[in-house]
């Protein structure tokens, strides 16, 4: 059965998968306060996952979660229509960030969770904070 109807999957298609305003604002202020990154790129070999920022010498990866495809406790909603095939698919990526966490973690990376409502300056304060801690 298909996730949704036509006209929901062709909004859907279009949706950004990088260069997100949350994620735009957050770069534009890390980058005002000198910091650089590399941007939509898998922070370790072996892990089939892109991080929204990585910070390669300091093991840091950022991840610019939006609300809906992530579940956030805030702001989730759930789609009536098809509803538990979607209810499948976002506890799937749920469950994808929570192993990615892990099997970064492991390898020794900080990795940092930024719901796409958080302030940017607080979030790049975050960030900010991982880079600078020992």
């Amino acid at each position: 059965m298909p996730a949704t109807d036509p006209t929901t999957s062709a909004r859907m298609s279009v949706q950004r998968r990088r260069d997100t305003k949350p994620e735009l604002a957050l770069r534009r202020e890390l980058h005002r306060r000198g910091l650089r990154y590399f941007v939509d790129r898998a922070p370790a070999k072996g892990i089939r996952r892109r991080a929204d920022l990585v910070f390669p010498r300091r093991k840091v990866a950022v991840f610019v979660d939006g609300c809906f495809w992530h579940c956030c406790p805030q702001h989730a909603t759930f789609p009536k229509n098809n509803a538990q095939w979607w209810a499948d698919k976002l506890a799937a990526n749920v469950v994808r960030d929570r192993d990615t966490d892990v099997r970064l973690g492991e390898l020794g990376w900080t990795v940092i969770r930024i719901w796409e409502h958080e302030d940017p300056l607080t979030a790049a304060d975050r960030v900010q904070n991982a880079l600078t801690s020992p």
